[in-house]
């Protein structure tokens, strides 16, 4: 069941999973409300939410423009709709509700560039904007769609989904055991009425599937993101307060930002592009000319924005692990292409030199051990090598010998990329790196071998493999059948570290 829902979810991208539970929870909510199973009239709903979204999209355009930064259209809709959840609905004749609808829209897509540092905002723009409008115009946001047990199994399931997709059960569970703690130990009713009535009566799941999870203002790392979820999730329960201030959810994740924009990498950068080079069969690297200092570890990734009309479903952001070395002045970018490709990757590839691309939220834990004394196994499978990519190439300039075996997974010798830089890894650094090739027939070079990477392969050419930590990056389907097949023979889960970023499933 696990790999059908994963076979669904690898073919569309977060911000696209996000629109759709929206989507979903809003047309719920309107059957319901027709047939008088919620009391939202189904006329106002429609209604403030046809103002949000307008609203919120001529202002971002406006703001786009002024300042010229690159937008996902995905995003503002995205935060148009949580506003429409969130913000009890208005009637066709209430100027001042209308007005107050206005205000919010506003306000939620200006933070996105008003408060914002190196084009990338600090906070989330929904919960900025009910936030602003609490402290401004006394008028708090309902959380209306927390409020519905008609909705429920729709937020609840749909969410599942959401944190499946982008890997944040980390986050979401620190979240939920603090702010599940807290409300009991403050309210002073029973703890299990307390802990019932917050999961089934308030915004408490919405709030932790959506909110909680906005990849740019989250922390990059797992450790800082449990922090991230514990302090949230503290500041959620209501009985919490700085004298007669008391906290609100949105304030909550408000001062949770701070936490994230100080732990995380800062700011948008902007790339251009230098050149193109084919590295393998329909394999090219794209090599970029960052607009100022970048700084990161190898091994880590970026979401990338390439703006361009008529999207398809997995629209114009991708998360790519950069292929080059910090010791490198440029941001390389390797990608495959497969056929049909996607119109993110037939727009990259219309690239001409001097065009620009935007990334930000540097994130990722994949990356080299902080103790050289290690013993690594590194697994790719096809453009999964490009984060090794990046921690060989590293290795090399710096001239660092460290105990590494790389199997290379393809299907034949014109697949494999970047060979004439990790022959040279052989020579210099004594990294032993096995080629294996799944299509190729008949007599193969050195360090070379047919069929498919097994528990066999690796115990022969690692005959201490219990002995090291193993790195794997490749397709979802290889990644999981080598934990699988790793922990089988013996491996420590511990030891098994597998690359991920958000929209890659």
């Amino acid at each position: 069941m696990l790999k059908f829902i994963d076979s669904i979810l690898n073919r569309i991208t977060m911000y696209r999973l996000v629109l759709y539970y929206l989507i979903t929870i809003l047309f719920a909510a309107f059957v319901f409300g027709f047939f008088g199973i919620m009391p939202n009239n189904p006329i106002d709903l429609a209604f403030s939410t046809f103002v949000i979204v307008l609203v919120s999209w001529i202002t971002n355009w406006i703001f786009a423009k002024v300042f010229n930064v690159q937008t996902n259209v995905e995003s503002v809709y995205i935060t148009a709709l949580i506003l429409a959840l969130i913000i009890t609905p208005v009637t066709v004749t209430d100027q001042l509700g209308i007005g107050f609808l206005i205000f919010v829209s506003v306000w939620a897509m200006a933070s996105k560039y008003i408060f914002a540092v190196g084009k990338k905002h600090i906070f989330n723009p929904a919960a900025f904007a009910v936030a602003l409008t609490a402290l401004t115009l006394n008028h708090p946001a309902t959380w209306w769609v927390g409020g519905n047990l008609a909705l429920l199994l729709f937020v609840f399931v749909g969410g599942l989904l959401i944190v499946r997709k982008v890997r944040r059960f980390d986050m979401v569970l620190s979240f939920s055991i603090i702010a599940l703690l807290t409300v009991a130990i403050t309210s002073t009713d029973s703890y299990s009425i307390s802990i019932i009535q917050t999961v089934l009566r308030s915004s408490f799941l919405f709030f932790a599937f959506v909110m909680l999870t906005e990849p740019l203002t989250t922390p990059p790392t797992m450790l800082l993101r449990v922090f991230y979820g514990a302090i949230v999730g503290f500041l959620f329960a209501p009985a919490i307060h700085i004298g007669s201030f008391y906290m609100t959810p949105e304030v909550g994740l408000l001062i949770g930002n701070v936490f994230s924009y100080i732990v995380s990498p800062k700011g948008r950068y902007t790339l251009t592009l230098e050149r193109i080079e084919k590295s393998a069969k329909d394999v090219y690297n794209f090599i970029f000319t960052p607009d100022r200092n970048f700084t990161f570890r190898p091994g880590q990734y970026l979401e990338w924005t390439l703006g361009h009309r008529h999207a398809d479903s997995r629209g114009n952001r991708r998360y790519f692990t950069i292929a080059s070395s910090p010791t490198e002045s440029s941001v390389q970018l390797g990608v495959k292409f497969y056929k049909p490709p996607s119109t993110f990757k037939r727009k990259l590839a219309l690239m001409k030199e001097g065009d620009s691309i935007s990334a930000s939220h540097l994130s990722g834990n994949f990356i080299l051990p902080k103790d050289p004394n290690k013993k690594l196994v590194f697994i790719a499978g096809g453009i999964g090598v490009t984060p090794f990519r990046s921690m060989v190439k590293y290795l090399l300039d710096k001239k660092e010998k460290r105990t590494v075996v790389m199997f290379y997974a393809n299907k034949t010798l014109k697949d494999i990329a970047y060979k004439d830089m990790f022959d040279r890894a052989q020579t210099e650094l004594g990294i032993k790196i096995i080629y294996v090739l799944s299509d190729e027939k008949g007599f193969l070079p050195a360090r070379m071998t047919g069929g498919l990477i097994d528990a066999q392969l690796i115990a022969r050419e690692v005959p201490d493999y219990r002995d090291y930590t193993f790195y794997i990056s490749g397709p979802h389907a290889m990644v999981e059948a080598f934990k699988k097949i790793l922990i089988t023979v013996g491996v420590s889960r511990f030891k098994i570290k597998s690359d991920f970023f958000p929209g890659f499933v």
